[in-house]
């Protein structure tokens, strides 16, 4: 069996190679930040949270906004970003679609589990289970003073 080279390769190569996945994904990801600097020019005053370029199809690039609201002050300036685009683009994209997705930037709740014990120990309590501690055989008495002491750790923090 050979043995292998204990020489390290440089992974740069694969950032600046001009075929495979990953250099598909850093054009597609360059191209992105293009389109993306050209609504940022055009309309200065959307907000940075309040849209995204969702897709590009065809000879369309699909923009969600989070309301009607944004939507419209796109839709305003759709002509200048089309021109925009097509120049930037060698007339490969053309067109914008915008979407109202109203729910993108909906935070999803956190699940409660309703038996759930809270992780948590005051330091009250943690005294209370030193009390108990020292009557209490030595196994359990070790337990309880361990369970007490990750009290006063959550504490200190």
């Amino acid at each position: 069996m050979a043995r292998k080279s204990k020489i390290p390769t440089d992974m740069s190569a694969l950032f600046n190679s001009t075929s495979g996945t990953l250099a598909q994904i850093a054009a597609k990801t360059n191209f992105l930040t293009v389109l993306a600097d050209i609504v940022r020019q055009i309309c200065p005053d959307l907000p940075e949270d309040v849209w995204k370029i969702a897709n590009f199809k065809a000879n369309a690039i699909v923009i969600e906004v989070n309301s009607a609201v944004w939507s419209q002050r796109l839709q305003f300036e759709r002509m200048n970003i089309c021109r925009k685009l097509s120049e930037v683009t060698n007339n490969e994209f053309n067109q914008i679609e915008i979407k109202v997705t109203p729910f993108r930037t909906k935070i999803p709740e956190k699940t409660v589990i309703p038996n759930a014990v809270n992780s948590t120990i005051s330091a009250r309590t943690a005294t209370q289970l030193l009390e108990v501690a020292r009557s209490a055989p030595d196994s359990l008495r070790k337990k309880l003073e361990k369970l007490a002491s990750h009290a006063k750790n959550n504490n200190d923090q």
